[in-house]
């Protein structure tokens, strides 16, 4: 396990964007690390582009600000426009093959690129996309296991939704285990 990553999470207003940024950082305090959540509100909440930044590390930190992200979980163009070029030399983007075609993709950066939509579909519900991306972003910084994140799902699903823990546990092993 790494000691310390960051990642900004980008998509939509409505996509759950804000969700998948509290469930990591959920996640990371309950597996014994230091966490930052920085959420982005605004005009994002209306349709727009939506982000958050989550910084996980063994050691203390010193600020949510992240300019250069070691990972990103992009879920659309717009976010993928705005993030991809601050993305480190060395870093990883998890990026939704469902709504961005291959060909913006910056052919020098790490990507894992993943029909997110469509596999939430074919698990019964496209809500889950942002669900399958963390799962994906999960296997590919190995900064927490799996296990840790669909524990942690109890914590953050609202009371009123918790029958929807075990269909988001089987959506991020959907992405965790997707294989191209």
């Amino acid at each position: 396990m790494p000691e310390y990553t960051d990642v900004i999470i980008a998509g939509f207003g409505g996509q759950g964007v804000m969700l998948i940024g509290n469930l990591l950082a959920q996640a990371g305090m309950e597996h014994g690390l230091e966490v930052s959540f920085l959420p982005v509100y605004g005009v994002e909440m209306r349709g727009g582009t939506a982000n958050c930044t989550v910084v996980l590390d063994t050691s203390p930190i010193g600020s949510p600000l992240v300019r250069e992200p070691k990972s990103t979980i992009i879920l659309n163009e717009p976010s993928l426009d705005k993030f991809q070029p601050r993305l480190a030399a060395s870093g990883v983007q998890v990026v939704n093959a469902s709504l961005i075609p291959k060909e913006r993709l910056d052919p020098a950066r790490t990507t894992v690129y993943l029909p997110v939509n469509d596999i939430a579909h074919s698990l019964g519900n496209v809500k889950m996309a942002n669900m399958v991306a963390l799962g994906a972003w999960v296997k590919a910084t190995g900064m927490l296991p799996l296990k840790a994140v669909q524990d942690a799902l109890e914590r953050v699903v609202n009371v009123h939704y918790a029958k929807m823990i075990p269909v988001n546990a089987k959506a991020l092993e959907a992405g965790y285990d997707f294989s191209g």
